[in-house]
């Protein structure tokens, strides 16, 4: 019986990861198929990094509010809506007639997507241990990777062969994406189940008195996983919405070029999913405290960061895209710890709160970082800066979180 719940458990994450791996496919429609899209009707770098922060803003205002939904209606029904909702934004991208009407489509995509994570976080706290947090939630964020990898080469495919009703091939992007997710939500529904209230998954959380937002800001535990997730998905996003790009125009690809070279990064980012919360397992397994374990496995994923700065100064787009593999792999590498933070910290009935905290400063971040290359740009810098920044960010990220936490261990609250 043990072993079969077991295999269950796996099964819940790997179909929770396909769920993230929709989402980051969705997400990364608009930054690939921009070049398509400005054929139509103009985006400037501001432009565009409006329409980022309008994703960011509901992304990361659902992200929290996404929290408090499912810690009332449940992960079955919360995520089945939030994918519905997602879903469909995307496909609206496709009726677009200006940037404005993008925008809104980008607003509803944010709304819908902003409670993924936090179901996603739910569901790995209700199906496992503490010891196997680490590698489930880093199969889960691995769909993140699968996502974005796949996204290159299925949306030059279709920019390049698809023009069925006379439509434009950019609008099919959005169309064929969106009903993806609106597939997977018909399986979530019928094959998802909420565990026994008892078992070992859950039986090391103890139901306390309710924890509501103000007392989990309270604790600077909790504002530090906060800030740093400020900090370092300052990057990520910045990456994630912009490296196609940069690869458009720094690097000058061509829709060939697009499919067949800029998945490389995002499947280092995917390896990094696994290898960060493999490695904390595995010194967990070794007797490491969850402390140790976590901090150690951050620090490595910190310390893959700073070389992406060196991208402006060298030649080649082999190394270019070995040095925005590093970045992406150490990311997503620190992504799944952090994202397993909350767990270890608060009690299970608070995780969905403090998920949501985290996801909101981490599209702050996003916004901020940004805002600030789309204003770099349009006035006459090169890449370079935002590169630097984005370098730096998550050793900053790092320091804060030890200096916050100096030992992780499950907070008490008392009302």
């Amino acid at each position: 019986m043990l072993q079969r719940k077991s295999k269950l458990a796996w099964a819940i994450a790997f179909l929770v990861g396909a769920a993230i791996a929709i989402s980051y496919l969705d997400r990364q429609t608009l930054p690939w198929a921009i070049k398509a899209i400005q054929a139509d009707f103009p985006i400037s770098n501001q432009v565009k990094a409006a329409l980022d922060s309008a994703f960011l803003v509901t992304y990361g205002l659902m992200y929290l509010g996404g929290g408090w939904i499912l810690d009332r209606v449940g992960t079955r029904k919360g995520f089945l809506l939030v994918m519905t909702v997602w879903s469909l934004a995307c496909a609206s991208h496709g009726l677009a007639r200006n940037a404005f009407s993008l925008a809104a489509s980008r607003l509803m995509l944010g709304l819908g997507e902003g409670g993924g994570f936090p179901a996603a976080t739910r569901a790995v706290a209700e199906w496992f241990t503490a010891k196997d947090r680490a590698l489930a939630m880093g199969i889960v964020n691995a769909g993140t990777a699968v996502g974005a990898v796949i996204a290159p080469p299925l949306i030059m495919l279709v920019l390049s062969q698809v023009h069925w009703l006379q439509i434009a091939s950019w609008r099919w992007v959005f169309y064929l994406t969106g009903s993806l997710g609106l597939l997977w939500a018909i399986a979530w529904y019928f094959l998802y189940v909420t565990p026994d209230a008892g078992s070992e998954a859950r039986g090391d959380e103890e139901q306390g008195p309710v924890i509501t937002i103000a007392m989990l800001v309270a604790r600077k535990e909790v504002r530090g996983v906060v800030i740093a997730k400020f900090l370092s998905d300052a990057a990520w996003y910045f990456y994630l919405f912009w490296l196609p790009k940069y690869l458009f125009e720094a690097q000058h690809f061509d829709l060939k070029q697009a499919g067949s070279l800029g998945w490389i990064p995002y499947a280092a980012s995917g390896v990094g999913c696994l290898v960060g919360g493999a490695l904390s397992s595995h010194l967990l397994g070794r007797g490491a405290s969850v402390n140790m374990a976590r901090k150690v496995a951050l620090g490595f994923s910190a310390a893959l960061m700073p070389w992406v700065m060196l991208v402006p100064h060298i030649p080649g787009i082999g190394w270019i895209l070995l040095l925005f593999s590093m970045a992406f792999f150490g990311q997503q590498s620190w992504s799944t710890l952090v994202m397993v933070l909350p767990t270890d910290l608060v009690p299970r009935q608070a995780v969905g709160k403090l998920a949501g905290l985290v996801g909101l400063g981490g599209a702050m971040g996003g916004v901020v970082l940004g805002q600030t290359a789309g204003w770099l740009l349009d006035n006459g810098f090169s890449y370079t800066p935002v590169l630097t920044i984005a370098a730096c960010l998550h050793l900053v990220a790092f320091g804060v979180i030890c200096l916050s936490i100096p030992r992780l261990q499950h907070l008490t609250f008392e009302r």
